[in-house]
This record gives C-alpha cells, sequence and structure tokens, in this order.
C-alpha cells in the first residue's frame, strides 16, 4: 500500500524526486547535529505549531526534528512545559480503563454520544495494528480502515493507530487515542483526557486545546479517506463531532462529551497550509548551521537567532523554546511581547520605542490613526496627571 504523497520533494532540473527527498532530509539532519535522533511532531505540537503559522524557527526547529526542551537547556533558558510524571501515569491509568474489555465502555459511550440510531456494540472488532516502524504502521492502519469501511454493519475499534498528515513538506506522523468505524462506515475520533468533567463540563480551556488536537487527527484521516474513496463503497467520511472522554467528577469513572471540532478544523487547515515549506527556511540558513545542544553556547545562540521567531505571549503554555524568545523579544523592544492584539492595533510600529516617540510627538505620520490615538491619549494622560496635582 503506498504511504502519502508529500509536496516536501523540492524538484530541480535533473534531479529525481528520490534524489531530491534524499537531500532535504540529509540537510535536517545536519541541522539536529551527528548522531541526535529526530523528535517526532506529535498532535499537541502540530496544533501549536498551526495556532503561530508565521514562526519560521518553530517550523525549522519542528520539522528537523530538533527536541526543543534540551536547546533550551543548552541556551540557558529552560522551559517548564510539558506534563509531570504523575499526570502522565495517571492518564495512563485512565485510559488502560476505558479500553477494557475490548473497548466495551468506549464503544457504549460513542453509541450514546454519537450514534444511537445504530445497533449497540457488541462484539465489536478490535484488530492488531502491530507493524514496523512508523511507515509500517501508517499503511497497517489504512489497511484496517479500508477492511472495515468496506464491510459495513458492525463496530470497529482501532487502538492507538498510526496517521501520517504532510506538514509544511514533511510527513508528520501522529497517534491518536483511538478512532472508531462505526456500522455505516463513517469514522470518529475518540481523545482520553485526564482533566475532570465537573457536572457534565469541563475547563473551556483544556476542552479547547484537545478540540484542536482532535482537528489534527480529523485532517490526517482525511487524506486517508480521500486515497480511499476510489476503493471503497460509499466512501469514507470522517465525523466532524469527535468524542472526548474524561473522568466523571472527582473518581475515576469515564465519562464523554462530544465535541464539535468543524471551526478548529477549519483554522488548524488553513493556518497548516500558509506554513513556510521548510525546506525554503533551511535553505537562507547560514552554511554550516547546526542546532546541536552539544555545541558551545555562544555558537548555538547565533545558530537559533538566525531563524526569525514570531514571539507572542501565547507561545509560553505552547513552545519550549518561549522563554529564549521572550527575553530577546524584550531586549529588541519588540511589541509582540504585548500580545497579538496590541500588535495589531498599532500598525506599523513595531518597536515599544517607536510608540513612545509618537505618542511624544517626535515621531510618526499624524494622519496614522495609531499615531493619531496615541497622541490623543498622552494628552489625556498629561490632563489626568495635571489635574491630579492641583
Amino acid at each position: 500500500m503506498p504511504l502519502p504523497r508529500t509536496r516536501g520533494t523540492a524538484l530541480r532540473i535533473g534531479v529525481s524526486p528520490a534524489r531530491a527527498q534524499s537531500r532535504a532530509w540529509g540537510r535536517l539532519a545536519e541541522l539536529r547535529g551527528p548522531d541526535v535522533p529526530a523528535k517526532a511532531l506529535d498532535a499537541r505540537a502540530l496544533a501549536a505549531l498551526a495556532a503561530n503559522p508565521g514562526c519560521a524557527r518553530r517550523a525549522i526547529l519542528d520539522g528537523a526534528g530538533v527536541n526543543k526542551t534540551a536547546l533550551a537547556s543548552a541556551l540557558g533558558s529552560p522551559s517548564a512545559f510539558g506534563q509531570s510524571q504523575f499526570a502522565l501515569t495517571r492518564g495512563n491509568a485512565f485510559e488502560a480503563k476505558v479500553k477494557a474489555d475490548g473497548g466495551a465502555e468506549l464503544l457504549r459511550l460513542v453509541h450514546e454520544k454519537l450514534d444511537r440510531s445504530a445497533e449497540p456494540p457488541a462484539d465489536a472488532r478490535v484488530p492488531d495494528l502491530t507493524a514496523s516502524g512508523p511507515q509500517g504502521r501508517t499503511a497497517r492502519t489504512e489497511l484496517e480502515l479500508r477492511e472495515a469501511t468496506a464491510h459495513p454493519g458492525a463496530w470497529t475499534l482501532l487502538d492507538h493507530p498510526m496517521l501520517a498528515l504532510d506538514v509544511a513538506g514533511s510527513p508528520a506522523y501522529l497517534e491518536p487515542d483511538a478512532v472508531v468505524v462505526h456500522p455505516d462506515g463513517t469514522w470518529t475520533v475518540v481523545e482520553i483526557k485526564s482533566f475532570p468533567l465537573l457536572d457534565g463540563s469541563a475547563d473551556p480551556a483544556k476542552v479547547g486545546a484537545a478540540a484542536r488536537q482532535a482537528a489534527v487527527y480529523v485532517l490526517a484521516l482525511e487524506e486517508v479517506a480521500a486515497r480511499l474513496a476510489s476503493e471503497v463503497s460509499p466512501a469514507p467520511r470522517v465525523r466532524h463531532r469527535v468524542l472526548l472522554v474524561c473522568p466523571r467528577d472527582f473518581s475515576n469513572l469515564p465519562a464523554a462529551s462530544a465535541v464539535d471540532i468543524r471551526k478548529q478544523r477549519a483554522v488548524t487547515a488553513r493556518q497548516l497550509a500558509r506554513l513556510t515549506r521548510i525546506e525554503d527556511i533551511a535553505d537562507a540558513l547560514p552554511e554550516g548551521t547546526c542546532f546541536s545542544p552539544e555545541l558551545p553556547v555562544e555558537e548555538l545562540t547565533a545558530a537559533v537567532e538566525s531563524v526569525p521567531a514570531t514571539y507572542a505571549p501565547e507561545c509560553l503554555s505552547a513552545c519550549e523554546l518561549a522563554f529564549h524568545c521572550r527575553a530577546r523579544s524584550r531586549e529588541e523592544g519588540a511589541v509582540t511581547t504585548l500580545g497579538r492584539p496590541v500588535r495589531a492595533e498599532l500598525g506599523g510600529l513595531t518597536t515599544v520605542e517607536e510608540v513612545l516617540a509618537a505618542a511624544r510627538g517626535e515621531a510618526g505620520d499624524p494622519g496614522d490613526p495609531a499615531v493619531a490615538a496615541l497622541r490623543r491619549a498622552a494628552a489625556l494622560r498629561a490632563e489626568a496627571l495635571e489635574a491630579a496635582c492641583r
């Protein structure tokens, strides 16, 4: 079974696609450093990457498989990003409970929340997805999805399938918690999280993050469905309502909620499509650039700074290099340090010094709405201070 074709093959006259792709992968390996294994992209990283598509630094580091946690520590700005070992252990135990007995409870929740019109799940098929390497597991998953869709009428549970998604010219291998094939042949993504559902609702921020992550899986499944459309009748359809399974209240009992991810899917698809091709970023780097944490700090800092970053406060909860980028952004006086909404209001004023100069009337076009608003605000502030001192 052919694997997904990627846009990452840089075609040149007289260069075969295989040779061009080999060169591209070799270039990314050079960026990581000698004998440094690639850190695979997961759906959580892709959701964060899609949230900041203008950041070339994150695009090239993630595309090359650089371990950003080790990189941040080597730069002297260690990250507090990530889950505690206790949270990981608790999450794994809860997931095992949900999938016990062949996924009986999980399938019951899917039937209850998403497909009441179907026959209740009984004797569901749970195929073995074991294979060698991510490419083998991806092919195995696609084979089982085709088999389950071509013979509708029964429930099928794929436990930790492997999906491939083309991201900025490179394949990212993703592993959702589960994918369920309904008796009508449609596919549903299942996300299992350890944060609680209290009285039927959960922390909106955490639910939003889970929805963005599920949207990445849905996009990857849609690529599989498109490839199988000519082989399976009816054509596979990926449902845009996913199942979020969490502990009920303060117990370890599973509860579920159907989450509509159409908005998150559309946003993620648009932003991933806008990501700069990784090869183009790599070609613009100085010769010999390397992001290995083993390099001296000065050399490593120069390598990281050779790639432009687009820092925003939201990066603190999504990127391991956020502390380093924030420090550089503050040193440069960039207004993005204050947040994207502030940056959008200031138009062509990109630094705090430019903003202050415009407010004092020392620079800026008076006809610029942003400059006019700043000067008006400065005048009102001066009047308020004068009145307070009387």
